[in-house]
C-alpha cells in the first residue's frame, strides 16, 4: 500500500473546482472569539479519530453544495449555494443559517478525485450527521444511517470512477417532532431548549485501508493487576492475527481478531495511574499481521484507571478513583457554541472549555444530553478531566410523578441502538467515569432494564439511572437536582448520593449575550463581584454536605447558551464571569 503524507493527500483529494473566496459566516446573533479564524481552507483540519490513528487520510471538510427541498423530493437538479462542512445548516459558521424542519430535506454535494489505491480499499467516513442520512456515490446508493451522534462509514472502492467522483448526502431530521435522541434541540427555541441542528456536524473524511484491516478497538485497563486488555475487530480477517504492543517498553502480545488480548505490564515502567491531577497516558500500537508482515497498523493509547462506588472508612458510599475516594465537582457542560451550535469553531475552542474548567479548580464535567466531538474526549483524557456522559434525550417526557413513558417498538429499538453506539464509541476513554442514560424524566423508559443493558455493555463504570426527579432505585447512584441548592439525598446502603445539578446563578454581560434583553437564569446578579460572592456561598454550603456523604456535585453551567445566562463564561467565551482565583480556592477545599 502506498502511503502519502496528510499534506499530499489533501492535495490529491482537492475539490474538483475552485474554493469560493467570498465565503463568510452568516449574520448570527453572536459569534465566538474564534470565528474569524475559520475559513474553507482550514476548517477542522485535525485527525478526527484520536484513539485509532492511521497515517493516511483525507479531510473532506470545506465548502459543499447544498439545497433544501420538500421532504420527499428527488435529488435537486440545481444547488442553492455553498455550505461550510462540518457546521450544521442552522449555524452562522455554515454560511447558510437556515431552518430545515421535519417537512423538508437537506441535500449536500461535493466531488473528489480518485487516488491511486493499489490493492487497497477506500472508506468514506462521517463523524456525525443529525439525523437520518442517505449517501450516494456517482449516482449509486451506498446506504442509510439513523443516529445523530455516532460515526458511520461506507466502503466506496467498488463505486469509484477513474477520475472525479460525486458524493451526495440527503439528511432528514424531525427534531422534537420525532422520537429520536436529540438532546436540547427544538423547532421553537425557548428557555433551556435551543436551536435545532440538522445535517453534517462532524468531520467528513476518506481513508485508504488494506483489504484486511482493523475496524474497531475495545481497550479495558486492569489497574489492580497492572494489565490492559484489547479486543480488535477486523475486516477480511481470515488467516490474520492481532499484535498489541505498549510503546513505552515494547511489551507485546498476540491473539485473534475479536478475542481479548491481555498485556501484562511492568509496574516499574507503567507506574502512574490516570487521574485529573496526573493524566498519564501510554501509547499503544495495534497491528494486523499476516505471518510476520503487518498488513494494517493503528496507533492508540490507554491509561491505568479504575472507577467504582464503594464504602469509605466511615461506611459511606463514595466514588473511588484508583482505589481512593475522590469528591467529583464540575460544571454541567452543554457543549453549544453561538456560531457553530453543536460544532465548536475549532479544536482550540473545544480545548479552551476544558482548560477553563480546570482553571476554576474543578475536576469533572457532566456532558449534558449531547455526545461530543471525539477530540473533546481526547482532550479530557490528555488534560485530565473526569466526564459523566449523558445519553441525549428524545421521544416524550415524564409528567410529574408518572411512571416511565411507553415507547413505540420503533422508538425503543432506535434508542437502544444509539445508546449502545455511544457506549461502544466512547468506552476506551479513561476520562469517562459515569454513564447517565436519562435526565429529569426526558424520554425515560424501562429504566431498570436499560441500566442492566448499560452494565452489560460496560461493566467498568458506574451507571446513573436518572439524573434528577425520577430515580427508580437502580444503578450505582441516587442523583438529585436542587436549584439554587445545594442539597443531599438520604444516604443509602448500596448506592452513592450525588447532586447532579445545582447553582444556575445568572449574570448577563452586555455585548456578549444571544439577545439584548429578556435573558434567563435561575437567579440573576448585576456584577461579577456579586456573582462570585453568591457562588462562593453555595460552595461554602456544599462543604458540610461532602462531609455528610455527598459523593459529587455538578454546577450549572460551563457557559451561557442562547438566552440562558447562568454560565461560568459568556456564550462567546470572551469573559470568565467569576473571580478565578477565589473560585479555584473554594473548589479545592471541597476535595479536602
Amino acid at each position: 500500500m502506498r502511503r502519502l503524507s496528510i499534506a499530499a493527500l489533501l492535495i490529491v483529494f482537492a475539490w474538483a473546482g475552485s474554493v469560493t473566496a467570498e465565503w463568510k459566516p452568516a449574520d448570527g446573533p453572536l459569534l465566538s472569539r474564534w470565528s474569524d479564524q475559520v475559513s474553507p481552507e482550514n476548517v477542522w483540519p485535525e485527525y478526527p479519530r484520536p484513539q485509532m490513528v492511521r497515517e493516511s487520510w483525507t479531510n473532506l471538510n470545506g465548502l459543499w453544495d447544498y439545497a433544501i427541498t420538500e421532504k420527499d423530493a428527488e435529488r435537486p437538479e440545481q444547488w442553492q449555494g455553498e455550505i461550510l462542512v462540518p457546521f450544521c445548516v442552522e449555524s452562522a459558521l455554515s454560511g447558510v443559517m437556515k431552518t430545515v424542519g421535519p417537512e423538508k430535506a437537506l441535500w449536500y454535494h461535493r466531488a473528489f478525485t480518485t487516488p491511486h489505491l493499489d490493492d487497497d480499499r477506500l472508506l468514506l467516513h462521517f463523524g456525525a450527521v443529525d439525523w437520518h442520512a442517505t449517501v450516494w456515490l456517482n449516482g449509486e446508493k451506498l446506504g442509510e444511517h439513523q443516529g445523530g451522534y455516532d460515526s458511520f462509514r461506507f466502503d466506496v472502492t467498488d463505486h469509484l470512477r477513474k477520475d472525479t467522483n460525486d458524493v451526495v448526502v440527503r439528511v432528514w431530521d424531525p427534531t422534537d417532532a420525532g422520537y429520536q435522541p436529540r438532546g436540547k434541540q427544538v423547532l421553537r427555541p425557548r428557555g433551556i431548549l435551543y436551536t435545532a441542528v440538522t445535517g453534517i456536524w462532524q468531520t467528513a473524511w476518506l481513508e485508504p485501508v488494506s483489504s484486511s484491516h482493523i475496524q474497531s478497538l475495545r481497550i479495558t485497563p486492569d489497574l489492580d493487576n497492572h494489565a490492559v486488555e484489547v479486543v480488535a475487530d477486523a475486516a477480511g480477517g481470515d488467516g490474520v492475527t492481532v499484535r498489541v504492543a505498549a510503546e513505552k517498553d515494547g511489551t507485546s502480545a498476540t491473539g485473534k481478531p475479536g478475542e481479548p488480548i491481555r498485556l501484562k505490564l511492568d509496574p516499574k515502567v507503567y507506574n502512574q495511574p490516570w487521574s485529573p491531577d496526573e493524566p498519564q497516558l501510554y501509547d499503544l500500537k495495534v497491528e494486523l499481521m499476516r505471518g510476520d508482515q503487518a498488513v494494517d497498523s493503528v496507533a492508540s493509547y490507554f491509561a491505568l484507571r479504575k472507577i467504582e462506588v464503594r464504602k469509605d472508612e466511615g461506611g459511606i458510599n463514595r466514588l473511588f478513583l484508583n482505589n481512593k475516594p475522590l469528591f467529583q465537582y464540575g460544571p454541567l457542560d452543554q457543549g453549544w457554541w453561538p456560531d457553530g451550535l453543536y460544532t465548536p469553531p475549532c479544536d482550540a475552542a473545544l480545548r479552551y472549555d476544558i482548560e477553563v474548567t480546570k482553571k476554576l479548580g474543578m475536576n469533572m464535567c457532566r456532558k449534558h444530553v449531547k455526545v461530543e466531538h471525539p477530540r473533546f474526549y481526547y482532550w479530557t483524557d490528555k488534560l485530565g478531566l473526569l466526564v459523566w456522559q449523558d445519553m441525549p434525550s428524545g421521544d416524550r417526557n415524564i409528567r410529574g410523578a408518572d411512571p416511565d413513558i411507553i415507547r413505540s417498538p420503533e422508538s425503543g429499538e432506535n434508542f437502544e441502538r444509539e445508546l449502545k453506539a455511544m457506549i461502544d464509541t466512547l468506552s476506551n476513554h479513561p476520562s469517562i467515569v459515569m454513564w447517565v442514560p436519562y435526565n429529569e424524566g426526558w424520554g425515560q423508559w424501562d429504566t431498570p432494564r436499560i441500566c442492566k443493558l448499560v452494565r452489560q455493555w460496560d461493566a467498568t463504570r458506574p451507571v446513573n439511572n436518572a439524573s434528577g426527579w425520577t430515580d427508580r432505585g437502580v444503578g450505582d447512584v441516587n442523583d438529585i437536582h436542587r436549584y439554587p441548592g445545594p442539597g443531599i439525598a438520604p444516604l443509602e446502603d448500596d448506592r452513592a448520593v450525588v447532586l447532579g445539578e445545582f447553582g444556575g446563578l445568572g449574570l448577563p454581560v452586555a455585548g456578549h449575550t444571544w439577545q439584548k434583553e429578556k435573558n434567563w437564569g435561575y437567579r440573576k446578579f448585576d456584577t461579577p463581584e456579586a456573582l462570585t460572592n453568591a457562588y462562593l456561598d453555595l460552595l461554602k454550603k456544599l462543604q458540610p454536605l461532602v462531609d455528610q456523604g455527598l459523593a459529587a456535585a455538578v454546577y450549572t453551567q460551563t457557559s451561557d447558551v442562547e438566552i440562558e445566562v447562568n454560565g461560568l463564561m459568556t456564550y462567546d467565551r470572551d469573559i470568565i464571569k467569576l473571580d478565578v482565583d477565589r473560585a479555584r480556592e473554594a473548589a479545592e477545599r471541597l476535595y479536602e
